[in-house]
């Protein structure tokens, strides 16, 4: 049974940060959106990720909204996780650069998670996310399938949930989280997401 939070404002232990985390599901395939038909992107799978070149990515995309989980994670738990035969990882391309990631999880039975999908600052807003969501969902649904899911939190852009939504996912839980400040403990730069706004304790 979950334990309820009690209304009103609640302190952090110095040094954290609370996030709002919205859980989303598909449970039939969204039909495709509408994208660029010049679109510049390809979309690559990468067997046997190296743990190197997947951190170099995820800070890429993510260090901008202070995603931090996979860079605690030891060598070993790491690569037991993206080189799963269960967890497919791709890189979105751009002018010969990996600039987004995608990584599908299937090793829940009947189901897959979109693990993390996200693309760097400077493709925001040129329709890539767009583009690759309606790969994302296409390579999801090609398996025996009756669920597609996955979870936002409110640090990320503020464009990602109504994204989601209008990319045919329907929000289904909300959670609070709170964790110790990334750059405070090292696992990202003192400077990143400066929107966000470090209290050093």
């Amino acid at each position: 049974m979950a334990m309820l939070i009690p209304d009103g404002y609640h302190d952090l232990p110095p040094g954290a940060l609370a996030v709002q985390v919205t859980y989303l599901e598909m449970r039939a395939r969204a039909p495709q959106r509408a994208e660029r038909a010049d679109a510049p992107w390809t979309l690559r799978r990468v067997e046997q990720p190296a743990n190197a070149w997947y951190r170099d990515l995820y800070r890429l995309v993510g260090s901008d909204w202070l995603w931090s989980s996979r860079l605690e994670l030891a060598d070993e738990a790491l690569a037991a996780v993206i080189t799963h035969p269960d967890v497919e990882v791709f890189a979105l391309e751009h002018d010969g650069r990996d600039e987004g990631i995608l990584e599908l999880d299937f090793r829940e039975s009947g189901a897959c998670e979109i693990g993390f999908f996200g693309l760097a600052t400077r493709l925001v807003g040129t329709g890539a996310g767009r583009w690759l969501m309606n790969r994302a969902i296409a390579r999801a649904w090609s398996r025996d399938i009756t669920r597609l899911w996955l979870h936002t939190c409110s640090m990320d852009s503020p464009g990602a949930l109504p994204f989601y939504i209008r990319s045919g996912f329907v929000p289904y839980r909300r959670r609070a989280e709170v964790f110790p400040d990334p750059r405070l403990t090292g696992v990202l730069p003192r400077d990143a997401a400066p929107q966000i706004p470090r209290i050093d304790p």
